[in-house]
């Protein structure tokens, strides 16, 4: 639990590498998340080449951190051969947040760079990726050392909470 108050949103990284191990652990525990009827509808593509990290850098106007890391990882997901679609936006949101949280715990940095479900720049990370037809993106993490330490902020505000008798 302690990754949840951890995790914070890292746009600067270090000029190191990230290893294999390290990106493993993080598919792992994306791979972990739940997932309507269990179909699992992510697949992930790791991204080291610099050419295709500033390509997906220019998919969005709040991709820029993507050139700069030593690693991303775009969560892809399947349009066909799905038993719920509808429940897709809901299993890789907690596909992504899994591993955010995984990235924390290992003390890495990342953030969420939201694809899906704006048309133009799923069809420019489409493009980059050279994704086939039937596999969209739905966000792209940077992962890598960060470049500084931050801390979360409390978010906690009991005046969103209700109670119904």
């Amino acid at each position: 639990m302690e990754a949840i108050f951890k995790r914070v949103s890292m746009r600067t990284f270090l000029d190191i590498d990230v290893d294999d191990a390290t990106i493993e652990k993080v598919l792992r525990a994306g791979m972990q998340a739940p997932s309507a009827v269990n179909q699992r509808p992510w697949e992930f593509y790791v991204v080291r080449n610099k050419q295709i990290l500033a390509g997906l850098a220019k998919c969005s106007p709040y991709a820029g951190p993507v050139a700069k890391a030593p690693a991303a990882i775009a969560a892809v997901y399947r349009t066909t051969n799905l038993e719920a679609p509808e429940f897709v936006p809901m299993d890789m949101s907690c596909c992504v947040e899994n591993m955010l949280l995984e990235a924390a715990q290992l003390d890495m940095g990342s953030v969420w760079i939201s694809v899906a479900p704006v048309p133009d720049r799923m069809e420019k990370a489409k493009a980059v990726l050279k994704l086939p037809e039937d596999r969209e993106v739905f966000a792209i993490l940077p992962i890598g050392y960060p470049m500084a330490e931050a801390r979360q902020r409390d978010r906690f505000d009991a005046s969103r909470i209700h109670t119904v008798d």
